[in-house]
Formats: structure tokens, C-alpha cells, sequence
């Protein structure tokens, strides 16, 4: 019989990837995880009487062979990561150590965790809550300073705390309303504050809403940080692109040449610009090309940059603007004014680049963008380049305050899609209040509201639903 989430066995697994380091930190947690432990540990008693949050010196041993020298930090339930007794075991860094010791502890009893297992039995011991453990692998995957400050904020517990008192509005409601149901007007007064026949509570009912939607609104933000933005810089061969592309980069990943076409495929790399993480793609030169090898290049940038959310198009400062250029300019507007059906916020910026050698003119008119000029040679005009695209991406976003990350905010898709499905319930709700239908119209949508909330904090789950998405973790988180 497989492995599975739900039950007790005591795991292990590595919480740092084996290979050339200093340490290679092993985790293990789960019924009589110390005692099984202290079989393979040259100093069995010492284990066994240490103390929670206490680290002991040893080594570990296997058929009486010596694997490693470590350090063990023992933690006691309840007060662990998972609610249950741990240890991390530290090791020599190096994949042949590690591996040893994984092996012993296989031997002594201790199956392979499964991914995310640790964070699932947190939550189910109740060391976390559901939003607070898809912060953690939030954490674990932040390309940039600014996401990793966002996800500290969810691990902290705002969204938690800010869901739990919308919730707890909600239920308010709700049971306000399952009163009236079961009572009289006579029997329990009615609120004066309330006309007859209105939803008991329905102004709190609207804040909660308004509330909702400040949540909902917080879902692009929160993308942007977590995904990244795809973007895609664009022109004609020579333009200057792979020049670009490495000084953003800083470092020399695309090869640069004076020979139109050098570049035939696609080259990708991640960078942060203001805190924002960026899929950088440097294109193939786009022409009508006889060569098959470079016409297949421009064939894989053109559908690259119809899923880009933002192009960089170089104009090359040499020649200036071409008919091809304003060509692509015309092709990118018809799209849908920038959308192509792809995405709402699909934006393009023009720079102007080889300006230490051909400086832009004073009036250039051919579109409603407007130029930046640059040299992908010297550096000149990045500074302005980089806070053109901040506040790009900012707009698209509809971002005020592109690093505020100390408001509760929404940190996945299945937190955005739960908050939808109780907005929708909700404005059903007090659109049948309005109309002053009964209220055993409008109980029933209260709670689908109240439930999807609870969904968001696991209050309510399935098997099935928590099997899913901690399977999305890595192994040892």
C-alpha cells in the first residue's frame, strides 16, 4: 500500500538538495521519530533524554559502521513545525553523506515524505492554517526581495486574521437572519436600524463585500510578484536586442555580432527590476528570411511575443524607423489595442537605441507610444527604462503602491477563485435583500459565502482538495 498523507508514519526526507555544500540538512517528524533515531545514533541516551529545541553532537551508525558525523536539533510535540516530534539532522554537505543517512533512517524506520508532507501535518495539527502553508512554499519559491516580503506577510497570518473577521461578519448575518427565521419580529424586536423586511445586519453585510473585493482586486498584484511578467524584447536584426538583453541581464548570455541574424532562437533569463520579477526573452531579429534555420527563429519569437505581457520593441537609431518597424507598431495595435486576446494588460514600450552614435531626433510622431532613448552599448537611458517599465507594469496591475506589502492580500488561485465564489454569493444575497425577498432566500447564500471563506483558512476541506494542492510543494517542505 502506498504512502499517504493521512496517516502516522514517521518521515524523513532531505530539506536541503544533496550536492557540493558546507551542510546537508535531513528532516524527520512523526510517532517515535526520536526513539527510532536514537537506534542508529552513536549516543542513543543522550537523544533520548534531550530536551525540545536542544541540538545534539553525534554520529550516525549502521551496522555498526560509522555514516556521518552530525548534529541533531531535536524539537518535542507540540511545539515543532508539524505539532509532532522532529529532528533536523545536520550532515556533512555532499551527496554520498546525506544519501547514507537517508538510508539509515530508512532502515530504522522511517519512510520517504511526500511533497509537502511536514507543511500538510502542520496544518493538521493545527500549526497553520491553510493560507499561512501556501506561504510557505510561496517563501520557498520568491524570485525577488519584494515577493519574499509578501509571503512573509501571509505566513504572519494577515490574510488569515482578515478572512477570519470578514467571516466572522458574515456569520453574524447569517445567524441574525436564521433568527428571524425561527422567531418572530414580536418575539425578538426588530432592530430599528433595520426597515422591515430588509436583511438584518445587510449594512455590515456591504462592508464585508466592499472588503471582498479590495481582496479580489489584490490577486494581480500578488501574480505579478509570484509568476513574474513574461516579457519579450523585439526589433529587426542589428537592432541592438542581445546588446540589451545582457546589459539587463548583467552578464554576457546572448552572443552579439555586427552580422544581422546572429540570433536564430529564442534565449530566456529571470531578472528583478524594482522588485518586480521578470521572464526576460531576447527574440530572433524579425525579417523575411530565406534562411530555414533563421526563418523558423522569427517564426518562435512572433508566437513569443503574442503571449508576452510586455514587449520592449527596439527601433535601431542607425537607420531609424523602418517600414517594418511601423508595420510591427500597426499589427501590435490592431491586435486590439494592445490586447491581441491574450491579456487585458498587454503593454509595449519603443526605445530608440543606439543613441550614443545616433541620437533620437527632437520630433519623431508615429504612434501614441513614446520613445525611450538608450544605448544598449554604453547604459545610457536604463535608469529611465527601468522606471518606465516599473510603472508599466505597475498600471497594468492597477498597483497604487507597487511594494505595499504590509495589507492582506491574496497569495494564490484557489484563495482568488473561493473569494469570487463568496462575492458572488454575497451579491446575490443582497441583491434579493433589496428587493425584499424572504429571507429563506437569502440564508442560503449567506452561508455559500461564509463556506467559501472557510475554504480559503481549510475551516472546511476535503481529503481530496489538501492531497492536491500540497502535492504542488517540494519534497522536505
Amino acid at each position: 500500500m502506498g504512502a499517504s498523507y493521512g496517516d502516522e508514519n514517521p518521515i524523513a526526507a532531505f530539506a536541503t538538495p544533496p550536492g557540493k555544500s558546507a551542510l546537508t540538512l535531513i528532516r524527520c517528524s512523526g510517532k517515535d521519530a526520536i526513539e527510532l533515531t536514537s537506534g542508529i545514533f552513536s549516543k542513543p541516551e543522550k537523544l533520548l533524554n534531550a530536551g525540545g529545541n536542544t541540538v545534539v553532537h553525534g554520529w550516525i551508525v549502521a551496522a555498526d559502521e560509522k555514516i556521518d558525523e552530525v548534529l541533531v536539533s531535536v524539537f518535542r510535540a507540540p511545539k515543532s513545525y508539524t505539532g509532532e516530534d522532529s529532528l533536523d539532522i545536520s550532515c556533512h554537505g555532499g551527496s554520498a553523506a546525506g544519501q547514507g543517512v537517508m538510508n539509515a533512517l530508512r532502515e530504522a524506520g522511517f519512510r520517504d515524505a511526500l511533497p509537502g508532507e511536514f507543511t500538510f501535518r502542520a496544518f493538521m495539527n493545527g500549526k497553520l492554517d491553510l493560507t499561512r502553508s501556501e506561504s510557505v512554499m510561496e517563501l520557498v519559491s520568491a524570485r525577488t526581495g519584494a515577493g519574499r516580503r509578501h509571503a512573509v506577510t501571509r505566513l504572519s497570518g494577515a490574510l488569515q486574521d482578515e478572512i477570519n473577521a470578514i467571516k466572522k461578519t458574515l456569520a453574524a448575518v447569517l445567524s441574525g437572519a436564521e433568527i428571524f427565521l425561527d422567531y418572530s419580529e414580536d418575539e425578538i424586536g426588530a432592530d430599528p436600524d433595520e426597515a422591515a423586511g430588509r436583511l438584518p445586519g445587510q449594512s455590515r453585510a456591504g462592508e464585508a463585500l466592499a472588503r471582498l473585493k479590495n481582496l479580489a482586486a489584490s490577486w494581480q498584484r500578488e501574480r505579478i510578484y509570484q509568476e513574474g511578467i513574461p516579457a519579450a524584447i523585439a526589433g529587426r536584426p542589428n537592432a541592438g536586442k542581445s546588446s540589451l538583453f545582457n546589459l539587463l541581464l548583467k552578464e554576457e548570455r546572448s552572443i552579439v555580432t555586427e552580422i544581422p541574424g546572429t540570433t536564430r532562437d529564442w534565449i530566456e533569463a529571470w531578472i528583478s527590476i524594482e522588485g518586480i520579477p521578470i521572464r526576460l526573452v531576447d527574440t530572433a531579429g524579425l525579417r523575411d528570411s530565406g534562411d530555414p534555420v533563421e526563418k523558423i527563429g522569427v517564426e518562435r519569437s512572433r508566437r513569443l511575443l503574442e503571449d508576452a505581457e510586455l514587449v520592449l520593441y527596439l527601433i535601431d537609431g542607425e537607420k531609424g524607423i523602418t517600414g517594418e518597424d511601423r508595420f510591427f507598431f500597426g499589427e501590435f495595435e490592431k491586435a486590439g489595442d494592445g490586447n491581441g486576446g491574450k491579456s487585458p494588460s498587454r503593454q509595449m514600450l519603443i526605445l530608440w537605441n543606439k543613441a550614443d552614435i545616433a541620437p533620437m531626433p527632437e520630433s519623431v510622431s508615429f504612434t501614441a507610444n513614446s520613445l525611450i532613448s538608450v544605448s544598449a552599448k554604453t547604459g545610457e537611458g536604463i535608469p529611465e527604462l527601468t522606471r518606465a517599465i516599473a510603472g508599466t507594469l505597475g498600471n497594468m496591475a492597477d498597483i497604487t503602491a507597487f511594494d505595499n506589502s504590509q495589507n492582506a492580500a491574496l497569495g494564490s488561485v484557489r484563495q482568488k477563485n473561493l473569494v469570487e465564489a463568496a462575492i458572488a454569493a454575497l451579491e446575490e444575497a443582497l441583491d434579493l435583500a433589496v428587493r425584499e425577498e424572504p429571507l429563506d432566500l437569502i440564508a442560503p447564500m449567506l452561508r455559500e459565502a461564509v463556506n467559501a471563506l472557510g475554504e480559503i483558512t481549510g475551516e472546511i476541506s476535503t481529503a481530496d482538495i489538501l492531497e492536491e494542492m500540497f502535492s504542488r510543494f517540494c519534497v522536505g517542505k
